[in-house]
């Protein structure tokens, strides 16, 4: 790892301090880097913005795509405090960085009280067997939107 590369972990573990005292939610941070400039960051605001979804990945990733004016992030590098949960790993291959780097790992967030095992293993069961049950409906309807998408001429791919 370069000095470089170890100043932007830093800075993400610096945020996930920050965002933890200030209690703005758990202890998470996250930079993102293009071509050697910080263009995103965020730390963990779950508690702060009452959202799920806020963590440091996610809105470190809204932030970056907002000063980019686009929706992937090509050619940019991740620094997370912590290796990324189901949901911000997803979040993370649709803006196509090109790397991410990591400190933590997904054993030291459980010892911490952030287990999210069970959100992989909830994947790979069917839909009757998830904690949360899930039904699908009205497929037919549904498909004929996407069978338009499929035809339309002036779409954005992504």
């Amino acid at each position: 790892m370069t000095e470089k590369q170890r100043s932007f972990m830093k800075m993400a573990i610096d945020l996930s301090r920050s965002g933890m005292d200030q209690g703005k939610g758990g202890p998470f941070g996250c930079v993102i880097v293009k071509n050697d400039q910080v263009i995103g960051i965020g730390s963990n605001s779950v508690l702060a913005t009452n959202d799920p979804t806020a963590h440091a990945e996610v809105v470190a990733i809204r932030d970056a795509c907002k000063n980019l004016d686009h929706f992937q992030l090509e050619g940019c590098e991740v620094y997370t405090s912590c290796e990324p949960c189901p949901m911000c790993l997803g979040a993370i291959y649709w803006a196509r960085p090109s790397k991410v780097f990591y400190a933590n790992d997904k054993n030291d967030a459980a010892e911490a009280g952030f287990d999210d095992q069970f959100i992989y293993e909830e994947i790979e069961m069917t839909d009757s067997e998830r904690r949360i049950p899930f039904q699908q409906m009205m497929k037919e309807e549904a498909k004929t939107v996407f069978e338009e998408w499929i035809t339309k001429q002036n779409k954005t791919l992504y």
